[in-house]
């Protein structure tokens, strides 16, 4: 019944007429709990009080079915935005973002103008952007990208996602490379032919992923909810003598933030990816998707709506 519901959720995360009557009502049926207002400038504060509580960010502005030229360099501009927003504001916090938002879907030399724009100025202040991993029909160009923005700029990394079968071949690749990664188990629906249908697959080859990034010397972000995998990770830093400054845990914006406080107060850099912005339907419906229980807490929002 789960993966039933799983699949229903992340069907309809595609759904553009969705995702436009969604812009319409706002944040509504508890889509604030993960996402931290539509404006940048309702998202700053929220990383504001996570810096103080001694965690760092990913900001990430969202957008999802970019259309034309024109929305993708609107959407560069709001990245270029939030970079300027974040040293205003001198947060601790780097830039977030997906490839299509920027042009890929549209035309290829659009998107990488775009992506030299924006990690430019993340590089003018010291920043650092993350190109997050999309669907696997992406995969390759966003890797293919990647390594040509890496010949301009130090600057700029990406997501792997550990259900993917050739995921352990590409962290191998980058990571001798030094291009700093982020782990997820991920959070698209793809073919058995690509992807792990097992969880207890995906499970172990994220534990490799980590093991492989990490015995290359190469700062790795180890995005999880999960505690079975943070305690092996604890575990496997140690054994291995691996300083904390090489490592960092992520999780998302709403979610396990008690778990959240307790990796702080044992010593270990933890960072909440926060996204925000009027195009907020895609990814709430991927949150319920990774788990379908969250449900219940929106049937909650709309009964006190």
């Amino acid at each position: 019944m789960e993966e039933f519901m799983r699949s229903i959720l992340l069907n309809l995360s595609k759904q553009k007429g969705a995702n436009d009557l969604a812009k319409r009502y706002g944040l509504r049926f508890g889509a604030g709990r993960f996402v931290a207002g539509d404006t940048l400038e309702t998202a700053i504060p929220h990383v504001r009080v996570l810096n103080d509580a001694g965690m760092l960010v990913t900001l990430d502005h969202l957008g999802e079915f970019v259309a034309d030229a024109r929305e993708a360099e609107e959407s560069a501009d709001y990245c270029i935005r939030t970079l300027d927003a974040i040293a205003q504001a001198q947060a601790r916090a780097n830039l977030s973002l997906k490839l299509t938002q920027v042009g890929l879907d549209i035309d290829r030399s659009l998107c990488l103008d775009n992506m030299r724009r924006i990690v430019l100025r993340a590089k003018q202040y010291g920043n650092f952007v993350r190109i997050d991993m999309e669907d696997f029909s992406h995969c390759q160009q966003t890797i293919d990208l990647l390594l040509e923005l890496r010949r301009e700029f130090d600057n700029v990394g990406t997501v792997m996602q550990a259900y993917l079968y050739r995921a352990a071949d590409d962290v191998a690749a980058l990571a001798a490379q030094g291009i700093p990664l982020r782990i997820v188990k991920g959070a698209y629906k793809e073919p058995k032919e690509v992807a792990f249908p097992e969880k207890t697959a995906v499970d172990a080859n994220y534990k490799q992923l980590i093991e492989i990034s990490l015995g290359a010397g190469n700062y790795t972000a180890i995005a999880t909810h999960d505690e079975a995998l943070i305690a092996w990770t604890k575990a496997y830093v140690e054994r291995e003598g691996i300083a904390r400054d090489r490592f960092e845990f992520q999780m998302l914006y709403g979610i396990r933030p008690g778990l959240q406080r307790d990796l702080v107060r044992e010593g270990y850099t933890m960072r909440i990816y926060v996204p925000y912005g009027t195009d907020w339907y895609g990814y709430f419906m991927r949150r319920l998707a990774e788990r379908p229980a969250n449900l219940a807490f929106v049937l909650k929002s709309m009964w006190r709506d």
